[in-house]
């Protein structure tokens, strides 16, 4: 779905649904109440605040190549949204697409064991059973099901809390204030354009990263046309322009947008008219069908941590290395 406009810029919209927050704040606040199952393995979650894309899955990448890197044989676990199986399933890519499991679960997979649980308990006994060393969730920060030794609050430094009101009269799931008082750091990635900092409590400690696209097997002499069903797609449009990369078109779709056969025949008859390579986004690949991904690129990106001694102090501390 497209988030609505006054989500980030308020209006009468948002005051005439903000006392339907107060129905959210309670409803959530009685959830994380609860007490989940204490895994015997460090579970790091990241999580956010508000509803939409914030960065979780490209952080959550970052922390598996990492705890890898230090030996900890992490496995990753997320509910799979925009899959229909409620799990618990370890994903094999080779077996499952992003209609079974989610996109954001194909692109863990690349990085570790991945399992996807409605039931976020049981696919960590599982993954436990299977050997994993760490948890590292993409999301849950509002699930109470699991425990977290770590929980990395992610804000979006372009969008930051949006209006800061509550569902359904902005994006945020729960005050900013409950959110951060159950993390241990808060992760801005991006320019803080939005003043997200000041909304958080003076204690909490902050580690700021910035999106670094991977684009250096595209050519630049190229001429592309981007497309993108991500929570704010164009965040991917202005990496590219910003890289150098020739852009003759852009066309935006909601979050975890499912491609029809029209759309996509759509889009390569406007790629070849202006002579043009058609681009997209990692998680956009994965929810395309295997026969259809033959002649477009794809360009991803990574984090690059203003100083990654400190993400990897804090997950040395919780693994007590």
């Amino acid at each position: 779905m497209h988030a609505p406009r006054f989500w980030a810029e308020g209006g009468w919209p948002a005051t005439l649904l903000s006392p339907f927050g107060l129905i959210t704040q309670t409803l959530t606040a009685r959830r994380v109440a609860k007490t989940g199952w204490q895994a015997p393995v460090p579970v790091f979650c990241c999580g956010n605040a508000s509803v939409g894309g914030s960065g979780k899955t490209t952080l959550a990448l970052d922390l598996l190549h990492r705890l890898t890197a230090m030996g900890a044989n992490p496995h990753a676990l997320l509910r799979g949204y925009g899959g229909k199986t409620p799990g618990p399933l370890c994903v094999d890519p080779a077996l499952h697409d992003a209609s079974v499991v989610g996109d954001e679960a194909l692109l863990l997979a690349e990085a570790a064991p991945t399992w996807v649980s409605a039931d976020r308990a049981a696919g960590a006994r599982l993954a436990v059973a299977a050997g994993a060393g760490a948890i590292v969730m993409d999301d849950g920060l509002q699930n109470p099901g699991l425990v977290k030794t770590s929980s990395l609050l992610v804000i979006d430094g372009g969008f930051g809390f949006g209006n800061g009101f509550l569902l359904p009269a902005g994006p945020l799931r729960e005050p900013v204030a409950e959110a951060a008082g159950r993390s241990a750091a808060a992760v801005l990635i991006g320019r803080d354009e939005c003043d997200a900092l000041r909304q958080l409590p003076a204690t909490l400690p902050v580690l700021q990263a910035r999106l670094m696209p991977k684009l250096s097997h595209l050519d630049p002499a190229a001429r592309y046309l981007a497309f993108a069903g991500i929570g704010r797609p164009e965040k991917f449009f202005s990496g590219l322009r910003e890289a150098g990369l020739q852009l003759i078109g852009a066309q935006a779709f909601a979050d975890h947008h499912p491609y029809t056969a029209s759309e996509l025949s759509g889009l390569r008859q406007r790629a070849k008219a202006a002579g043009a390579v058609l681009l997209t986004t990692p998680k956009d690949r994965a929810r395309l069908p295997l026969a259809d991904r033959a002649g477009i690129a794809v360009g991803g990106v990574g984090l690059a941590w203003d100083d990654a001694t400190q993400i990897d102090a804090l997950l040395r501390a919780a693994m007590g290395a």
